[in-house]
């Protein structure tokens, strides 16, 4: 094998062509992060344009919530998030930010209500259970308002009532609240048909308006005769009718509640306009009591004890309330050194019902004054008397009545107050009989009947012994003669051989015979009527006469 020349071989070989390039040509490699920068650009587009308004809520607190984690949920939908939390300027407040989503921009109108959604328990019930798990979120209550709104001031607690909720409100006045709080149920026939919604004091610090939520339909319930009462935990009263304990339910006595209900007598069903206002009563007694009309001040002096009447206790007709003693005031006459005490009491005619129309149909008749209608009464008998209501308790109430056998007494009729005449009251009057009875058994000389009953006493003794001494020997000489008497008559009649017997015996036999005759003879005429007149017949012969049977024998 030979070497070829270097020369010879690179002729042979064919000459290379060089193609040049563009300078612009792009490699495949870019491709990738060229689509990645455009789907982060879509996204940034598509969260731009989803991304709603944002607003700041302040809490006391941020217990619960987490910067970036933290959700707004409406309905339990997502609605928002939580961008950031941080403090006010005077560190009073957390400010939070939220980002709400385009769908929910609505939201964020004035009274729009944010809260933290926590687990509570309470009278209520128990809420926020799904917190335990998926931590808490902010509630929502959507707004009415068409006003636009940045900053809310968020509720320490759910709101009682939201604006999706149907019925009315109404408020309600009372002196105190009792164990009434937000979420307390109101009732109707006992069944809970709404709740308390607020309750706040009065500007004059003189009472409280309660608002409460009646639910529909069972809002249409409520009218203008409608009665709403406190029913907080046990009405205990005690009182001259005795001992009265009434609730309305167990969630009543631990968190308080109201009962509502019509003022008997009243059948109209207009429902009542929302917010309107209402008197908060205390029971059930005071607010279903009949419509008081014009009022009237008596005044009544009692000259004995009052023990057991307070103020507040009833003032009845017959029978029938109309009033109650207001106040009770102890007096004293240094004249006639003499105490009594005046009961001022109000009362309202009204309340007698068609008894005060025919009294005023009668006055507008015949033209006499108010007057002149009080002395007429007064004058046929109308007295007050202290009466006792209940044993057990010892409490005590007024009533007026018609007493025929009162004393007559000098009345005012234009005394104001009008003074009505009193009478002692019946447990007065027999502690009165009473007293007259031992007074007078008091009175009784016992030490002198007392030795005269003795003195009798031995008298009689003295006579028993002599009479003892003397008829005793000759009442059993008397009883020794009888015994003696009796056997010998014993021995007559029973012997047989005695007088006695054998005359009896012959007695019986002639009295036998007497007897056969008067039959014979009563034969004899009935065959011989005409005897009577001719006579008897010489020829008839008697028939043979039997013999007389022997007497029997006396056993011994």
């Amino acid at each position: 094998m030979t070497e070829s020349d270097p020369d010879e071989s690179q002729e042979s070989l064919p000459a290379p062509q060089v193609h040049q390039r563009g300078r612009m040509r792009v490699s495949m490699v870019w491709l990738v992060p060229l689509i990645a920068a455009l789907v982060g650009l879509g996204l940034v587009v598509h969260s731009v344009l989803l991304a709603g308004p944002t607003i700041t809520i302040s809490f006391d607190n941020a217990e619960g919530l987490q910067q970036g984690k933290t959700e707004v949920k409406y309905k339990n939908v997502v609605v928002g998030k939580v961008g950031d939390i941080s403090l006010d300027k005077n560190f009073q407040k957390v400010l939070v930010t939220v980002e709400l989503t385009r769908s929910a921009e609505d939201l964020a109108v004035k009274n729009t209500q944010f809260w933290v959604v926590r687990p509570r328990v309470d009278w209520g019930g128990v809420s926020g259970l799904s917190t335990l798990l998926s931590g808490a979120y902010i509630g929502v209550d959507i707004g009415t308002s068409k006003e636009g709104r940045k900053h809310f001031e968020g509720l320490a607690n759910p709101p009682a009532i939201t604006h999706e909720e149907h019925g009315k409100k109404f408020s309600l006045h009372a002196k105190d609240l009792g164990s009434l709080s937000i979420g307390s149920p109101v009732y109707y026939r006992e069944i809970a048909v709404g709740r308390v919604a607020t309750v706040k004091l009065d500007a004059d610090g003189k009472g409280v308006t309660v608002e409460v939520f009646i639910e529909s339909p069972y809002d249409k319930y409520v009218t203008e005769h409608t009665r709403f009462w406190n029913a907080s935990g046990f009405d205990l009263s005690l009182n001259s009718s005795g001992l009265t304990i009434y609730t309305q339910s167990l969630i009543s006595i631990l968190a308080g509640g109201i009962v509502f209900a019509h003022l008997p007598g009243y059948s109209d069903e207009t429902p009542a306009a929302a917010d309107s206002v209402y008197t908060l009563y205390s029971n059930k007694d005071t607010a279903l009591a009949p419509l008081n009309g014009p009022s009237e001040q008596i005044r009544m002096q009692f000259h004995q004890s009052i023990k057991g009447l307070t103020i507040g206790a009833e003032v009845n007709f017959r029978g029938i309330g109309f009033g109650h003693v207001t106040s009770i005031n102890l007096r004293y006459d240094p004249a006639h050194t003499d105490f009594w005490a005046d009961v001022d009491a109000v009362v309202y005619p009204d309340r007698l019902g068609s008894a005060q129309q025919t009294i005023e149909r009668i006055g507008e008749a015949k033209g006499p004054g108010h007057e002149e209608l009080m002395a007429a009464l007064v004058k046929k008998g109308l007295r007050a008397q202290l009466r006792t209501g209940n044993l057990i308790t010892g409490k005590l109430y007024v009533t007026l009545d018609f007493f025929h056998n009162a004393k007559p007494v000098k009345f005012d009729p234009h005394q104001l107050p009008v003074q009505i005449p009193t009478v002692p009251g019946s447990l007065e009057q027999i502690q009165s009989q009473i007293s007259d009875i031992v007074r007078k058994l008091n009175a009784i000389p016992y030490a002198h009947l007392s030795s005269n009953l003795d003195g009798t006493l031995r008298s009689t003794n003295t006579l028993l012994k002599q009479l003892h001494g003397q008829l005793a020997p000759q009442a059993q000489a008397t009883l020794k003669q009888a015994q003696d008497t009796l056997a010998a008559v014993n021995q007559n009649l029973a012997a047989d051989n005695s007088p006695l017997q054998q005359n009896t015996q012959r007695t019986l036999k002639d009295v036998r015979r007497a007897a056969r005759s008067l039959s014979e003879l009563a034969n004899y005429l009935r065959r011989h009527p005409d005897a009577l007149i001719l006579g008897k017949d010489n020829d008839a012969s008697p028939p043979p006469e039997p013999p007389l049977a022997a007497p029997p024998e006396n056993p011994r």
